[in-house]
């Protein structure tokens, strides 16, 4: 294993990529920070910029308007990347699926490594997605 990967399951840093979603999802991301989950003592790192990125965190479904951006964010992301798709609106567009603005599922869009199902998912759940993903990395 090359010293790159090795340092992706040591320490991934994660960017929050909310496509347009209700933020029932991006609240619980924000919820695996606080002390009582505590993802840092897993290595793992939110940070600002997809460019410092290992794995991308993607919540809400995808429209019309946010596809272009959606995948440069996606690009910007240095590989070896994982994409973990969290909640139900990136797996199936769930409530939103009927709307004149949806354009796809996110894995039609780009690769998606690990679902997250729920609406929104516990934090646990989300941490053991991350953690899912982590353990692709070969």
């Amino acid at each position: 294993m090359n010293i790159f990967k090795w340092g992706l399951k040591k320490s991934p840093w994660v960017f929050h990529l909310g496509a347009s979603a209700c933020n029932n999802c991006d609240i619980e991301i924000i919820d695996c920070l606080t002390p009582k989950f505590d993802v840092e003592r897993f290595g793992i790192k939110l940070v600002g910029s997809p460019k410092h990125a290992d794995v991308l965190l993607v919540t809400g479904i995808v429209n019309r308007h946010a596809l272009p951006r959606f995948k440069r964010v996606y690009e910007q992301t240095p590989d070896p990347k994982l994409v973990v798709a969290i909640g139900v609106c990136p797996l199936s567009g769930d409530m939103f699926r009927d709307s004149y603005n949806y354009v796809m599922p996110v894995d039609k869009i780009i690769p998606v490594d690990v679902y997250v199902p729920g609406c929104p998912p516990k934090p646990e759940a989300i941490i053991s997605g991350i953690m899912k993903a982590l353990n692709k990395v070969k």
